[in-house]
């Protein structure tokens, strides 16, 4: 399914293996919260399961993708947040061999098929959160779960921090800067 959008926001997980359900719990909480503060027009928000062709395709066409995931590091501090931003137009960096995620392809591996493939979105930033437990089961563990709201915030703040960029733009390119009062000649400044 593609994805047409100024923003699109994917929360990656699975909601039955405990704290790899932390990417869904992001965006039923964006979701709540945007009933009483809509987000930015062209906002859109989509689950994936993880699976590299579905994750293309939801950012190929978006101006900014945000995505949520879990990750599962040798030495987890559940419930820390790491927020990433790759250089636009720059392959994903090099690592060594150790995979953190629970899906088929980690995200690293996903946009390095995106470069490849040129089907990256526009900017992308990625909130990837460690988590304790991604055994069968319902529910995010306590210190994942805390993590919940401070992350949607800034989400939501990445979100309106892009729609005031590209209003901006717009602006600019349509000649709407800000002009000086021009001042009559023989008076001064």
């Amino acid at each position: 399914m593609r994805t047409s959008a100024g923003a699109v926001v994917i929360g990656v997980g699975n909601v039955f293996r405990r704290d790899d359900g932390v990417g869904p719990a992001v965006l039923a909480l964006l979701e709540e919260r945007a009933l009483a503060r809509p987000l930015p027009h062209g906002t859109v928000l989509r689950e994936c399961d993880g699976d590299p062709g579905r994750l293309l395709g939801l950012w190929e066409n978006a101006v900014l993708a945000v995505v949520v995931d879990a990750c599962f590091p040798p030495s987890a501090h559940p419930g820390r947040v790491h927020r990433w931003c790759p250089v636009p137009g720059a392959g994903p960096v090099a690592t060594g061999t150790r995979r953190h995620s629970t899906h088929g392809l980690g995200l690293l591996e996903t946009m390095r098929l995106a470069h490849s493939l040129g089907r990256n979105p526009g900017r992308l930033v990625v909130y990837a959160v460690e988590g304790a437990e991604r055994c069968l089961g319902t529910g995010l563990t306590p210190p994942v779960a805390r993590a919940v709201l401070p992350l949607t915030e800034h989400v939501e703040r990445d979100l309106v921090r892009h729609a005031e960029a590209v209003g901006r733009d717009r602006r600019l390119r349509a000649g709407g800067t800000r002009r000086s009062a021009s001042v009559p000649s023989g008076a001064s400044p």
